[in-house]
């Protein structure tokens, strides 16, 4: 079933909740607006017409230059921690939530339009977003839910001739976001720091409704939606790991109440692993780096069970939040099986997995690559892959001495290559052994259920081929601005099935340029 615009269905159920809430506001419009490129697969999640998509009236309607009458426009009002601190000014300040869409199957999505404008809650900005980074946002939101990571979804990205005022004068546009709910931690977080708890209780009672009907019976309902956003949240930061995605940002303002990567701003996935990956060059301290994702999720959890304190027990919300580490853990520990073909549950694992990245830190392995090459070698040939795996994961400049350097450091520097070698070989061997181990007693205890071959096909399920690296989505920007789309569609075809070989864009799942490992992303946008 598909429906134009006018046959969809709206709710609009936010825009029933108290004035507090939210406030009603009108898109401002740009300039020229044109369609850039349109995800089909959001499209079906709507129900949507592909058809209408490419027409102008729907450039017009949204890049603000119309409002459809079954809209419903509002900017949000929440606050939130941006990194550690307290913000009372925050809200919707460049975005409208501008409808709730019902399917056929009673699914509920958001309309988002994001870069649509001044709100009351824009503070210094002028409430626009850029190409840039809406192309940014529009690829990122594809590239997960590609790789099977709880998302938002972008619908489309519409261009315009209005000029926005960055670093440098850039083209203004619009993206269309979709998701399940745009309710954040900071929605709690306003309404418990304002003392709004008659409200704070109201929009818990909302998202229970809409979103966790099932705990609408439960003896302790608020109590069990605050285990529910731990439980999602915990196996977010799980996937987020396991690709090795850096998010950037993890504000309460930015964590989804529904466990969504919300928000995209300076993303990024690893290249070479580096567990102190910083992707945002903003974060001076750190405190968002890749290795502590999971701390923050915590921190982060912790202020949204202080905020949901007028309705649930300290005692009880600080149970709920002790779940959060071991959830995580049999999360992660279960993603990294599975990117090494094993599914039972070794005690030795754990020594496997750090054993594992000490290496891929040691040789600056890219992350995508090793797994990739490691899930087409087949068991008898682990323990010797060693050059073959270094070859492919491996650009050799991270590890050469410089051309200057004295004979003495470049003596050292290759000694310590050798070593590293001679650990990811010792590595190699006991990952050989782990998966001898496991293909014999599958094989006595269930008549080799788990053969060789359905080990590597496993791995080639949970290690993707092709990742969104900074680099590919930069090139795609680059070429968009001036008025070229057609790497960003390509980029889209790969990201949708990442896991699949796409023999035509081979160049895409290379190892990264030297310039593409160094560029810096920041929030402006």
């Amino acid at each position: 079933m598909t429906r134009t615009l006018d046959q969809l269905v709206f709710n609009n159920s936010f825009s029933q909740l108290p004035a507090s809430f939210y406030t009603s506001v009108i898109p401002q419009a740009l300039s020229e607006p044109h369609l850039v490129s349109f995800n089909p697969k959001v499209c079906q999640l709507l129900e949507f017409s592909h058809e209408e998509v490419t027409t102008q009236r729907f450039a017009q309607i949204f890049s603000g230059n119309q409002v459809h009458p079954r809209f419903s426009p509002l900017a949000m009002k929440y606050t939130g921690h941006q990194f550690g601190q307290y913000n009372p000014d925050l809200g919707d300040g460049r975005g409208v939530l501008l409808g709730e869409v019902v399917t056929s199957t009673g699914a509920k999505w958001d309309l988002h339009l994001k870069g649509s404008g001044l709100t009351p809650y824009s503070r210094q900005g002028d409430g626009r977003a850029v190409l840039r980074s809406s192309i940014r946002e529009y690829l990122a939101s594809a590239a997960m839910a590609g790789l099977g990571i709880a998302t938002t979804h972008a619908l489309a990205i519409i261009g315009s001739t209005t000029p926005v005022y960055r670093e440098q004068v850039e083209q203004g546009a619009t993206l269309i976001r979709v998701a399940e709910s745009h309710v954040r931690f900071g929605h709690f977080e306003y309404l418990f720091y304002t003392q709004q708890h008659g409200d704070l209780k109201q929009l818990a009672d909302y998202i229970i409704e809409h979103h966790f009907s099932d705990l609408s019976s439960h003896s302790t309902p608020y109590a069990a939606m605050y285990q529910r956003i731990v439980e999602l949240t915990a196996t977010l930061i799980a996937d987020w790991q396991s690709v090795g995605f850096a998010h950037g940002v993890m504000n309460t303002d930015n964590m989804s109440i529904l466990g969504l990567t919300f928000d995209y701003g300076p993303y990024g996935f690893l290249d070479n692993y580096n567990p102190h990956y910083i992707c945002n060059h903003s974060d001076y301290s750190g405190r968002y780096a890749f290795n502590q994702q999971p701390s923050i999720a915590l921190w982060n959890l912790a202020a949204l069970g202080y905020a949901l304190s007028p309705l649930i027990e300290s005692d009880t919300a600080n149970a709920v939040l002790d779940t959060f580490e071991p959830l995580l853990q049999t999360a992660y520990s279960k993603k990294m099986r599975a990117k090494l073909g094993l599914i039972t549950d070794s005690d030795q694992d754990g020594y496997l997995f750090k054993n594992l990245f000490n290496c891929l830190t040691a040789l600056q392995l890219d992350y995508t690559l090793f797994f990739r090459t490691l899930s087409s070698i087949p068991a008898t040939d682990i323990a010797s892959s060693a050059d073959r795996l270094f070859a492919v994961a491996s650009d050799n400049t991270s590890l050469k001495a410089d051309d200057t350097s004295t004979e003495s450091v470049r003596n050292k520097k290759e000694n310590q290559n050798n070593e590293y070698r001679a650990q990811l070989a010792t590595w190699l061997n006991e990952y050989q052994q782990r998966v001898s181990f496991e293909l014999i007693d599958s094989e006595i205890k269930g008549g080799n259920k788990h053969s060789d071959q359905a080990r590597q096909h496993l791995m080639l399920a949970s290690n993707p081929k092709f990742i969104l690296r900074n680099y590919l989505a930069q090139l795609a920007i680059q070429e968009a601005e001036q008025g070229d789309y057609s790497r960003i569609e390509s980029l889209m075809e790969v990201l949708a099935s990442p896991f699949d070989e796409h023999p035509k864009h081979q160049s895409m799942a290379k190892l990264p340029p030297e310039w593409g490992k160094t560029l810096t992303i920041s929030c402006s946008s």
